[in-house]
């Protein structure tokens, strides 16, 4: 009876160990599962449109707002360039994109593509790490379109586009060449248009204007957004049903708040300012669908979750009209989209990962979009090779909560829509031009006829609005930024690392401030 009782209690423990033993594996299999990555990218939506962040906004974003109630908002968070182009190659490659052969405005609309054959990109490393990957929305970084062999400026639209998102770490494509308003105007599934063009289309009126273009046959620019939207969700609905223990990466680039502003019939005139705030609400309404799907599937736990802009807001949105109703897209900020003032490229950051971030925090972390690449990586636990993420800075240190000694960047490059730069250390911002490098005055002409100081420098702790320039009073501030900012572009890198080549141009506008 004895021996009966002490093999019974044996083989209790036996099952309480096994029991604990698979909870821990279950516990630990859950912490280290790989996160699902959301990228959600708005085209020209300023630091001021989204409420949470915006005392005086004139419209409420609920859905941008919550991902700011569950997660965190960065305050100081900032595109690699004032405008499109750019700022896509720095998001996928980790690198700013004057490294590039572009090094100043934007590619148009049958440009060769920018990112270099082989260059790693967030998709490709996502795919080696077992990721499936897509892109769904605005390429805008050349697509390799093929042409008649008997007539060399002409497209041949039958054929494949070769070297577009597919040949550059994604598995699934399906959006637009470039913004909304530059043709070719159809839609491109991986390498090929879903329709041949059947019309040429333009539109010239106040908010909703389009250059005149080849337009596809299954094209209706207004429903776009909508189209889009539909496909962002039935990928993750797709890719569940199909894998649903395989990580995926959607980035997802939007065509709007853009040009040609056009909000679709329920949102016209919801807001009560203009088309471009009606436009801004349903561009919340897609991230709402975005997260309703992640939800469904019961995803949000370990789904990075990050909503952002490209650049600051275009003066198309009718900064006058927005004024009346208390309402300015660039926040507190000086300038608008193409400048190198704050305007142009301090961009709404927020991120949602309920495994990681505390909800309803704030970072005034200085953080740039260039920082994808090297944060994947950091939550992979692994690190990327020397010719990779050249300015790329990771944020899971910041998303973790961790306290830091020191800010996560040295310091962070910006570039304007003429090739300007401007460098930003800890509270100093040191502009390499007399004026705003873009459209908001003084334009890179105005300031020709003006006598103004060759560079501006900022305290931005005190003067966020840009209003002082105290280069003159501060020399040795100035040169040690430059030296700085010579020594990022000449080492092709402004991380730590072994040096990566520089890509020189004798006709680059934005270095006549540094003999090289």
């Amino acid at each position: 009876m004895k021996n009966l009782l002490i093999n019974s209690l044996k083989g209790l423990f036996f099952l309480l160990f096994i029991f604990i033993f698979s909870s821990c594996i279950q516990d630990h299999e859950k912490k280290t599962l790989k996160p699902n990555i959301v990228y959600i990218l708005a085209d020209d939506m300023g630091y001021g449109d989204v409420s949470a962040i915006n005392e005086n906004a004139a419209w409420n974003t609920p859905n941008i707002d919550r991902l700011a109630d569950e997660g965190m908002v960065f305050t100081d968070a900032h595109s690699g360039s004032a405008v499109c182009t750019p700022t896509r190659y720095g998001v996928l490659t980790g690198r700013y994109s004057w490294r590039s052969s572009l090094k100043s405005g934007v590619i148009w609309s049958w440009d060769d593509e920018i990112i270099e054959e082989g260059r790693m990109t967030v998709g490709s490393y996502l795919q080696e790490h077992g990721y499936k990957t897509a892109c769904i929305g605005k390429w805008h970084l050349g697509l390799g379109w093929q042409r008649y062999e008997s007539v060399t400026d002409s497209i041949d639209f039958g054929k494949p586009v070769l070297n577009g998102p597919i040949t550059r770490g994604f598995d699934y494509f399906f959006g637009i060449t470039a913004s909304l308003d530059i043709p070719p105007y159809m839609y491109i599934e991986n390498d090929r248009l879903t329709a041949l063009p059947d019309r040429f289309t333009e539109s010239n009126t106040k908010f909703g204007w389009w250059r005149l273009g080849h337009t596809g046959s299954d094209f209706i620019h207004e429903q776009v957004l909508p189209k889009l939207t539909e496909k962002a969700v039935a990928f993750i609905d797709k890719h569940v049903e199909e894998n649903s223990d395989q990580p995926f990466f959607l980035y997802f680039p939007l065509p709007a708040p853009h040009t040609p502003i056009l909000p679709t019939k329920e949102f016209q005139g919801k807001t009560g300012t203009n088309p471009y705030g009606d436009f801004v609400l349903q561009v919340d309404w897609t991230v709402g669908q975005v997260i309703e799907a992640i939800e469904k599937h019961g995803l949000t736990e370990n789904t990075l979750f990050i909503f952002t802009s490209d650049n600051g807001c275009a003066p198309q949105a009718r900064y006058d009209e927005l004024a009346e109703h208390g309402h300015n897209p660039s926040y507190i900020f000086r300038g608008h989209k193409a400048d190198i003032y704050e305007g142009g490229h301090r961009i709404p950051f927020l991120a949602r990962w309920p495994e990681k971030i505390t909800p309803g925090s704030v970072s005034d972390e200085t953080i740039c979009l260039t920082d994808l690449l090297s944060t994947t990586a950091d939550i992979l636990n692994d690190t990327l090779p020397a010719g990779a993420g050249e300015d790329s800075y990771s944020l899971l240190p910041v998303f973790n909560g961790e306290s830091l000694d020191r800010s996560i960047r040295e310091a962070t490059v910006h570039h304007s829509v003429n090739g300007s730069f401007a460098i930003r250390k800890g509270k100093w911002k040191l502009i390499m031009c007399p004026g705003s490098g873009g459209w908001s005055y003084p334009t890179p002409t105005e300031t020709k006829e003006l006598d103004l100081f060759p560079l501006q420098l900022y305290d931005m702790e005190t003067d966020v609005g840009e209003t002082k320039n105290i280069a003159e009073e501060n020399p040795e501030i100035v040169n040690d930024l430059k030296l700085l900012l010579k020594g990022y572009i000449l080492s092709g890198r402004s991380t730590p690392g072994e040096p990566q080549e520089y890509v020189k141009s004798e006709k680059w506008p934005g270095l006549k401030w540094m003999e090289i």
